[in-house]
């Protein structure tokens, strides 16, 4: 079926021309091509005001971002073969930088495919599938995934709340294989069960990888802690360069009793130390003991995930970072991360700052990072360039 047409307001196609994907229900001529007229995930051919062709899309007329361009070549237009194409794509780059088949293999527009995450853990696939665009076609991508790496199994984990503001079910499925919610992942040497099935996101947060390789060069000294630790990835990275003793903080009994396991695995058993609790409370309250560590490392989830939240997410990061900052010995190491998209880097850096002076220290920063290169940035799309994670020395105000 020949894709009908997505015609702009005036003046409208700028943005995309300069290369982002995503267009909002506000930019549409409504009276050319009236939405309501549109199904979810329906492809279109995306005009401007006075005809000029754009790009191949699909549009979704419930969504506050009403259609994503996919395709700019008049000749390639959504397809079984494109969306080939572009899973080959993406899997050369992942393989030019991994010797294991373990990272994020298709980033939604970063890599051409916008709406599809796939992360990959050797034979197994965890594929998320977060527009109607996607979910319309999501036999050709399953098939698409199992022509070009041949796995074993599929995994879909639709229950992630994207879904729902496209006004697609959430829920998770097996769709090739017997996948159990177990398995072990090998990062720098240290190896990790996790749960593809039931954990957080797909199971693994891949994004932190290069940072967390990065420790080793600052060295993190002999007592440390890892709030937010989900199953242990910062906290055993830590030990295994040498900390005596690792605090692991999160509110998950679940993930606390896989950071056990994960240290146990390494032999790391004795230097690891799980505390359930909420974040906040946890470090008032070893604030209150008067416990000092070399080295903290805040790994919290996204406290500003809509603009709206803001205003009350920047205050809960400075919450957490003093907190953190209170914490550290004199010459310590601040490791902190921020995954809101909504707060840019130097937000989040002055954001630390105001902390630090609010603790009476003085911070100097020693690196900053980013996501790795398995979560590519889309140059014209800032929303990809999501991560943040800063390096910190601490000492007293000066």
């Amino acid at each position: 079926m020949k894709p009908l047409p997505l015609q702009l307001r005036k003046d409208q196609e700028r943005r995309l021309l300069a290369g982002h994907c995503w267009i909002y229900s506000n930019e549409v001529d409504t009276a050319a091509t009236p939405l309501k007229d549109l199904a979810p995930g329906q492809a279109v051919e995306v005009r401007s005001d006075h005809e000029r062709w754009i790009g191949h899309g699909y549009v979704n007329p419930h969504s506050l971002i009403c259609a994503r361009l996919v395709s700019r070549d008049h000749a390639r237009p959504l397809s079984p073969a494109l969306w080939v194409a572009r899973i080959h794509d993406a899997l050369a780059l992942r393989e030019r930088l991994y010797r294991r088949p373990f990272y994020r293999l298709v980033f939604g527009e970063s890599d051409g495919l916008p709406g599809l995450i796939v992360d990959r853990y050797g034979d197994l696939l965890c594929v998320q599938l977060t527009t109607a665009g996607m979910e319309r076609v999501r036999g050709e991508i399953l098939a698409a995934l199992e022509q070009v790496l041949r796995p074993s199994t599929i995994l879909l984990r639709n229950d992630t709340p994207m879904r729902e503001l496209e006004g697609l079910i959430q829920g998770v499925e097996a769709v090739l294989g017997d996948p159990a919610d177990d398995l072990i992942l090998t990062e720098q040497e240290l190896d990790f069960q996790v749960a593809p099935r039931s954990g957080q996101k797909t199971g693994w947060f891949f994004d932190q990888a290069e940072n967390r390789a990065r420790l080793a060069r600052f060295g993190v000294g002999s007592r440390v802690l890892d709030v937010c630790s989900y199953t242990g990835a910062w906290g055993l990275r830590a030990a295994a360069l040498g900390a005596d003793e690792v605090t692991c903080v999160d509110s998950s009994l679940n993930a606390l009793e896989r950071v056990a396991a994960n240290a146990e695995r390494n032999r790391l058993g004795a230097r690891v130390h799980p505390v359930q609790g909420d974040a906040f409370e946890v470090l008032r309250g070893l604030r209150d003991d008067g416990r000092l560590f070399d080295t903290v490392m805040l790994d919290p989830p996204a406290f500003i995930k809509r603009r709206k939240d803001e205003k009350e997410g920047l205050q809960a990061y400075a919450r957490l970072n003093r907190l953190g900052i209170e914490l550290l010995a004199p010459g310590g190491l601040l490791v902190t991360s921020s995954c809101s998209f909504h707060m840019d880097r130097d937000t989040f850096l002055r954001t630390v700052g105001q902390a630090g002076r609010r603790a009476g220290r003085f911070l100097q920063l020693l690196e900053t990072g980013q996501q790795g290169p398995d979560h590519p940035v889309h140059p014209a799309i800032p929303e990809t360039a999501y991560l943040k994670t800063l390096f910190l020395r601490v000492l007293p105000g000066i």
